[in-house]
């Protein structure tokens, strides 16, 4: 496996050994001994499987309570996997990383916390995406930023993308950062 370390601290990108011929093709996803020696986080409590049709965009969404890390990659399809760092006091704040994550490629996205993580299907096929995280989802502590806030500057490779109610009403980053600025009730 290669580990390339992305311009974002913490954010890495892991790029597997993939076999494969005429048949298709074998990848081992995750070893723990493997990551171990390697440095990478290895604790992953919770596996996630999200399925999505063409053309459909989600995110940006992240988790604060408890602080959640993913190991992200696609099992079926292609996205383009984009992480924006939302670290309070972090010098890389605001900006982000994009690359194209398929069933192919081999490649995986460790994500740490603090940054906020969106997908958008990219082809004609419904894509899977696969993620390990290392703490308990809390629907309580989520949170998200809005897709195509302009301060972001964000590139989506789509147009007229299918977003979410939900998604289409996250916060401008501008709101998440007062909303972090601003003392918590106690």
């Amino acid at each position: 496996m290669k580990i390339t370390t992305l311009p974002l601290d913490g954010l890495l990108l892991i790029e597997l050994d993939v076999h494969g011929d005429e048949r298709g093709f074998f990848v081992e996803r995750f070893s723990r001994d493997r990551f171990s020696a390697e440095g990478l986080p290895c604790e992953f409590v919770q596996d996630n499987h999200s399925r999505s049709s063409p053309g459909v965009l989600r995110g940006l969404h992240y988790q604060h309570e408890p602080a959640q890390g993913k190991l992200v990659g696609v099992a079926r399809g292609r996205v383009w996997d984009v992480v924006v760092d939302i670290r309070a006091g972090s010098a890389t704040l605001g900006q982000h990383y994009a690359t194209e994550l398929t069933d192919m490629n081999g490649k995986l996205l460790w994500v740490p916390s603090g940054f906020a993580h969106g997908f958008c299907v990219l082809g004609d096929a419904p894509a899977d995406v696969l993620y390990k995280v290392d703490v308990p989802y809390n629907a309580k502590g989520e949170g998200g930023i809005l897709w195509n806030d302009r301060e972001l500057g964000v590139t989506w490779p789509i147009t007229d993308p299918l977003v979410s109610a939900r998604d289409q009403t996250l916060p401008t980053f501008a709101r998440h950062r007062a909303a972090q600025a601003a003392p918590r009730a106690r």
